[in-house]
């Protein structure tokens, strides 16, 4: 840990504790009521010294899976990578490119965790606060915890396992994808674990293991930067 980040981290840590009794792991919704989500990703880069991002929303229609609207956010990134603060480095791109959307998505899926953290305080889970919606986190890679591994689901697709800490589910490993690696999914807030993870395998096809609004925003975030790289 840099000396020069311990004031930022006392102060990270104190905004997710204060937030974290407001986490509810339940549905604030009926799952009927689904119709659009958006999946959110952001990626990075450097430019003489200073480091960029951009945020890229893609929301699906739930039931067609047909895009309805995409719109993205870019700018400089001030707030330096520290290992489970990611949300306040991401979160002014992120509250920027929401506020471009026309469409209202029912839940947001993010490309990162939500419970499923140090502080149960993942990206998924903080930037609920700022967009009073349901959200879901998915990441790619697994983030061990207290040295705590994941039991390896079946091979077959839908099969999963809950990951327990201290007697606490944080998430679940999913395999959406016979013979591919799973994902981890965890709840961002107002939703559910069994739930999220309805959504997010509503989402899978035969092209990836990530659901549909995720692997879009994740291939739009590549895009956009490679546009903005060329002509910032």
């Amino acid at each position: 840990m840099k000396k020069e980040n311990e004031g930022l981290i006392k102060q990270f840590t104190g905004i997710q504790e204060e937030l974290l009794p407001q986490v509810k792991l339940e549905n604030n919704f009926y799952k009927e009521e689904i119709s659009l989500v958006a999946g959110v990703d952001l990626a990075y880069w450097e430019n003489d010294t200073k480091h960029y991002g951009t945020c890229c929303i893609v929301v699906v229609d739930y039931h067609t899976m047909k895009v309805v609207e995409k719109v993205h956010s870019y700018g400089e990134i001030t707030v330096p990578y520290i290992p489970g603060f990611l949300a306040f480095r991401e979160l002014p791109l992120i509250i920027e490119a929401a506020k471009k959307l026309k469409s209202s998505p029912t839940v947001y899926m993010f490309d990162g965790n939500g419970y499923l953290h140090y502080r149960h305080m993942g990206i998924a889970t903080h930037a609920s606060f700022f967009l009073k919606k349901p959200t879901i986190g998915v990441a790619k890679s697994y983030l061990k915890i207290k040295e705590q591994d994941f039991t390896m689901p079946k091979q077959e697709a839908g099969a999963f396992t809950d990951i327990i800490i201290d007697e606490e589910v944080y998430g679940r490993a999913l395999r959406t994808t016979k013979g591919v690696k799973p994902i981890f999914v965890s709840c961002g807030n107002e939703i559910d674990l069994a739930t999220s993870t309805e959504v997010v395998m509503n989402f899978i096809n035969n092209e990836s293991r990530l659901p549909i609004p995720v692997r879009l925003a994740d291939l739009e975030t590549h895009k956009v930067r490679k546009e903005l790289k060329d002509n910032l």
